[in-house]
């Protein structure tokens, strides 16, 4: 499929003034030098694969920056999907040579893949395959994640954070982010990741999780979460037969108000959601009933399914249901490269949300609004209950939805998930 933008003469005006105000969008870190050295303050990363090489590797160059400055004694900890990238393989090997404890864990599929990639070799010589030493590079099974049930078919390793242990004078930094680290995620996939320094619940609560990733003793994972005001953490696999059963998703919206009174005026709450996949029945139904029930529900997405009238596609577009823009263009022609998609999978509620007005709150992470995301997947969700972040994520949203093809001409294979969307 090639689909050419939609013709609209002030559009790329209109772009690049969003994307210019992200600068001066509090707390906000975009397009960082190759060679800058970022402080380590707590706030939202975004990547602009619309943008110059600096802005598209803007994820990749902070966590280039806090490897860089992990001292030898301290740790690096991370479990990513997909690590397609020699130099920052290369940077991982060198934080291990001057002394820094670097442990990552990676779905089984980063080298079956690709095998012609590098990175996985230079991490395996540099950091060993032994999983009970202080430095290592693992995998999970084939065809599975390292937590999820093998009677439930196959599964991935999806996450993609990152753990410094001292950055910079920080300790106890996580970065959460939607990217993987592959040329894609840098150049045609709009990403998010964020940065949380100091909170040493969240952090521990991460660790804990590699840990159980490490471990791989999927009989005796358990979903949990962990609150550490203005923070919580979600970790997954959830399946149905989990002590605690359901899906964290829909019960996220369930504390959503659409129409409430406040200071003697009626108001709406807003929910957005920038979602690479949106394939989970019960998550487009709850985002449908919250339209009509008077929610202002705007959603950019990549991709759904299709094909009957369960279909999430099918049901997102039935009369009265939100607005919609799907950004999944293949402007090359070429079906071997990757689309421009939004791989982002992110929630943001404006509003009244669990009994209390004028909120602003968001969820970001590697979870994806899909079945497997929920029950066989190994993922990190993130809530995050600030004004000034979510404001900054819906300067970021605005600009995905002005940039996104084929919009709301959206009928297409590609959208409905009927053809495939590279993934790496």
């Amino acid at each position: 499929m090639n689909l050419a933008p939609r013709a609209s003469t002030g559009r790329s005006g209109r772009l690049a003034a969003v994307l210019a105000a992200l600068s001066l969008t509090a707390g906000l870190q975009l397009g960082l030098a190759d060679d800058a050295s970022a402080a380590v303050t707590a706030g939202p990363v975004f990547n602009d694969p619309t943008g110059t090489v600096a802005e598209q590797r803007a994820i990749r160059t902070l966590l280039l920056d806090y490897i860089g400055q992990s001292e030898s004694g301290s740790s690096i900890k991370a479990s990513v999907f997909h690590l397609w990238d020699e130099g920052l393989a290369q940077a991982l090997a060198d934080a291990r040579a001057r002394g820094v404890d670097v442990q990552l864990m990676l779905d089984e599929s980063d080298v079956s893949d690709n095998d012609d990639d590098p990175s996985y070799p230079v991490l395996a010589a540099a950091l060993g395959t032994d999983l009970t030493q202080d430095s290592f590079v693992g995998l999970c099974p084939v065809n599975r994640s390292c937590l999820g049930q093998p009677a439930l078919g196959a599964s991935i390793n999806h996450n993609k954070f990152w753990l410094f242990s001292q950055v910079d004078g920080a300790s106890n930094v996580v970065v959460q982010t939607s990217s993987n680290m592959t040329p894609s995620s840098y150049s045609r996939f709009w990403n998010d990741a964020y940065v949380l320094p100091g909170n040493t619940a969240i952090y521990t609560a991460y660790s804990d999780y590699f840990a159980e990733l490490a471990g791989q003793d999927w009989a005796n994972w358990r979903y949990t979460s962990t609150t550490s005001s203005p923070y919580k953490v979600y970790f997954f696999p959830r399946p149905a037969n989990d002590p605690a059963p359901g899906d964290t998703v829909t019960a996220v919206l369930d504390n959503v108000t659409c129409t409430y009174t406040e200071s003697g005026a009626t108001k709406h709450t807003k929910v957005r959601v920038g979602m690479f996949k949106l394939t989970r029945l019960a998550v487009a139904q709850k985002l449908v009933a919250l339209q009509k029930a008077g929610c202002e529900v705007d959603i950019v997405y990549s991709q759904t399914d299709s094909g009957s009238s369960s279909g999430t596609w099918e049901t997102l577009h039935a009369s009265g249901g939100p607005a919609l823009r799907c950004y999944n263009w293949d402007d090359d022609g070429n079906s071997n490269t990757a689309s421009r998609i939004i791989h982002s999978k992110y929630l943001l509620i404006e509003g009244k949300y669990d009994g209390t007005a004028s909120q602003k709150v968001l969820w970001t992470g590697s979870h994806n609004y899909s079945g497997p995301a929920l029950t066989k997947n190994d993922e990190a969700l993130l809530k995050v209950d600030s004004n000034a972040d979510h404001d900054a994520y819906v300067t970021v949203f605005d600009a995905t939805k002005a940039a996104a093809v084929p919009g709301t001409a959206d009928s297409t294979n590609a959208c409905k998930g009927i053809s495939g969307t590279p993934e790496d």
